[in-house]
């Protein structure tokens, strides 16, 4: 049997942030070198996008529309940011976590929700028509991820018969949920894009509506809009691993190496689908969540239901 959790305090709170913020930046990294299109120079380059990208934003003056609402614009733009720290704080980092809280899977769903808030306030501070369309446009995408991700993180709880994000990656020390539960994997992928502003699910952001919630965003507050979704994108990386991969289970290395390591190949994958699955419409994707990824993260939910009560 794995070893027991220990919260190591708050005095360990800039380590996991630091951990957070390398992961974003690894993300963010990768997506510069996958816009690349190519290996060679041009891809080593895209590596330091992050940094040349910072750079620039933070030189550049912020720009403040008629009659904004600047607190609440404020409060949009940084608090992806608190977001993704706030999810990461109850992930095991192999036998040691920043917040062991009974309620740990609860905790995602909560933080996943006030993230509804932060993007909405993004949209509604400028006082601007396309941040505003790109609020509700993320609104009517959250309601359909949001049932069908919290059926898919259930389905892990209810196996290992907790809600504490310790025990639950405990309970997989035979085998990892991923491979019971690769629908329940699946939908949780999906919610991960979907509360990340990413890839197929970031009409929030689209071209379309000239960058939506990002239209009117600049300096720090633009910087602080970007590193919120690469730092929330790497913490919904970080989560999968206690609830679907393993923990820090694996052959030679401690498991507060492979919880990284783990994260960061499943961040490879969601940094890729930016550039190789093409933006969806909100109706469309609204249609498929309540059509097709919840009826299929509730048969999930009912499989693991069945095979709890017969063991």
């Amino acid at each position: 049997m794995p070893d027991p959790v220990v919260a190591v305090g708050p005095l360990w709170a800039p380590a996991g942030a630091i951990l957070l913020g390398a992961l974003a930046l690894a993300a963010a990294g990768l997506d510069g070198a996958f816009a690349a299109r190519r290996p060679g120079p041009g891809a080593a380059a895209g590596l330091l996008v992050p940094l040349t990208e910072t750079a620039r934003l933070l030189r550049q003056r912020r720009r403040v529309t008629v009659a904004a609402d600047l607190p609440l614009w404020r409060i949009g733009a940084g608090g992806l940011l608190v977001a993704a720290l706030l999810v990461a704080a109850v992930v095991p980092l192999g036998r040691w976590v920043l917040a062991d809280l009974s309620v740990g899977v609860v905790w995602f769903t909560a933080v996943d929700v006030a993230v509804w808030a932060f993007v909405w306030l993004a949209g509604w501070g400028p006082n601007a028509v396309h941040p505003l369309v790109g609020g509700y446009r993320f609104l009517a995408q959250a309601l359909a991820y949001e049932l069908p991700l919290m059926f898919a993180l259930t389905a892990p709880a209810l196996a290992a018969g907790s809600l504490r994000v310790g025990e639950v990656a405990a309970a997989q020390h035979g085998l990892w949920f991923v491979v019971g539960m690769p629908v329940a994997f699946a939908v949780y992928c999906v919610g991960v894009v979907g509360f990340s502003v990413w890839g197929p699910l970031s009409p929030a952001v689209g071209a379309d509506i000239a960058g939506g919630v990002l239209a009117e965003a600049s300096g720090i507050d633009r910087w602080l809009l970007l590193a919120g979704r690469y730092a929330l994108l790497a913490a919904g990386a970080v989560f999968a691993v206690p609830l679907f991969l393993g923990g820090g289970a694996g052959p030679l290395l401690p498991g507060a190496v492979w919880v990284p390591v783990k994260a960061l190949l499943l961040l490879a994958v969601l940094v890729w689908l930016r550039r190789h699955v093409p933006v969806l419409r909100p109706d469309r994707f609204v249609e498929a969540g309540w059509l097709v990824l919840l009826p299929a993260a509730l048969l999930q939910l009912l499989v693991v239901a069945v095979v709890v009560v017969n063991r």
